[in-house]
């Protein structure tokens, strides 16, 4: 019988940290938004603020049975189009990486 922590691990294997960075302008919220739902991921926690123009937004999300590298891909194509910076990592590599 798997343990809390081993369920609780398995549970944050397919989470990634969102983040998005750029001149404020209507709709990147709801694109990136958009771009998640139609691959059935789920926003967990979603922070986001505007500073002097800049739109700055963190979401953590459950990628479900998305595939990770598929998903990347088409917020790279998103990144572009809305002329903004989206990065994706893995949860546990974000955690590292900044030592939550």
């Amino acid at each position: 019988m798997p343990t809390n922590e081993q369920i609780a691990d398995s549970a944050q294997g397919n989470r990634a940290v969102i983040t998005v960075l750029g001149s404020d302008r209507p709709g990147i919220v709801a694109a990136v938004a958009n771009a998640l739902s139609e691959r059935d991921a789920n926003i967990l926690d979603i922070s986001q603020t505007i500073l002097q123009g800049i739109f700055t937004m963190t979401m953590l999300t459950d990628l479900g049975s998305a595939d990770f590298s598929e998903l990347k891909s088409t917020l790279d194509g998103l990144s572009e189009s809305l002329g903004v910076q989206i990065m994706m990592q893995r949860e546990e590599v974000f955690k590292f990486m900044y030592r939550l």
